[in-house]
């Protein structure tokens, strides 16, 4: 779908009505390539994950500037002319509710993945979330930069979500963890968590996908009527690298290592992966800061 349909840029183009419409041939060609595999020699299938493997470390690259890109468009749609009087209580309200949230996460987590001195991965983890909240934070209030507490406590409470999902990704060996984790038995809750977490993906790969202009290096022109509403290139790209991310999750990011049944995401692999994911977050947000003013030749105001 992405070789078929990158570069499409007017809705008169036939690849628009394959994009959009097809559905009859597109269900066949579904069929078709989810039968296939099987009969694809299992080396095919070791080397699809080693390129998996890298697809999906770019589908979280990619995401996580989708989501820098929506937290910063909300800011400044809240803080636009039009916007800003009736506006003010909402972002006080966000921006408290971001940073008490974060907070009281991570108390839970001292106490529920650090309860002895022993566990000291888990310390470094939360601990180290905390301190790059308070250096965002910090920044974000510089005059200089004047981010604003909306932008800062929304990616805070996003590094807090990264740092608990990459703890609770931990094996099931991990003494540590004292909450309910998968056990690999097919019980309702395991499954009801799986389908959660299938949409919840799905509809963020979906939201990236179509917002192509976050990854514009190129001034936004006025778009002309036929025009197409988004790339679907990208688009298809996107869930392309989607598709491997949902595959390292199956696997745990372990090629190597067979997983328990009914477990997803699970093992040292996704959790490494997960807080990687953070930091990168962090240093991301807090480059947006101050990069303009280590490459102050550089126009920033235009993305």
């Amino acid at each position: 779908m992405y070789l078929t349909t990158v570069r499409t840029s007017r809705t008169d183009d036939p690849r628009d009505a394959w994009h959009s419409g097809w559905w009859p041939v597109k269900s066949l060609l579904w069929v078709f390539l989810m039968v296939i595999p099987f009969f694809i020699p299992s080396s095919f299938i070791q080397i699809y994950g080693e390129i998996a493997r890298f697809g999906a470390g770019l589908f979280l690259i990619i995401q996580l500037i989708s989501i820098l890109n929506f937290v910063y468009w909300w800011n400044e749609s809240w803080l636009s002319d039009k916007n800003i009087r009736r506006c003010r209580v909402p972002i006080v309200s966000v921006s408290a509710f971001s940073i008490v949230t974060s907070i009281a996460v991570m108390v839970l987590m001292y106490i529920w993945f650090a309860p002895r001195p022993s566990c000291s991965l888990n310390i470094f983890f939360i601990t180290w979330t905390l301190i790059l909240i308070i250096i965002m934070t910090i920044i974000s209030l510089k005059p200089e930069v004047n981010a604003g507490l909306l932008t800062s406590g929304l990616m805070g409470l996003y590094l807090v979500f990264l740092c608990w999902s990459a703890i609770m990704s931990e094996p099931i060996s991990e003494t540590c963890n004292t909450r309910h984790r998968q056990t690999g038995k097919g019980d309702w809750l395991t499954i009801v968590s799986f389908l959660i977490a299938f949409g919840a993906i799905v509809m963020s790969t979906f939201s990236t996908g179509i917002d192509s202009k976050a990854f514009s290096f190129k001034t936004v022109e006025e778009e002309s009527e036929d025009k197409v509403p988004y790339g679907y290139g990208f688009f298809h790209f996107v869930f392309a690298m989607g598709a491997m991310y949902f595959a390292m999750l199956f696997v745990g990011w372990n090629l190597h290592q067979t997983t328990q049944e009914w477990s997803i995401d699970v093992g040292w692999a996704s959790t490494w992966v997960k807080i990687v994911n953070e930091w990168l977050a962090a240093a991301l947000y807090i480059w947006t800061m101050v990069g303009p003013f280590i490459l102050k030749d550089r126009d920033f105001s235009s993305h």
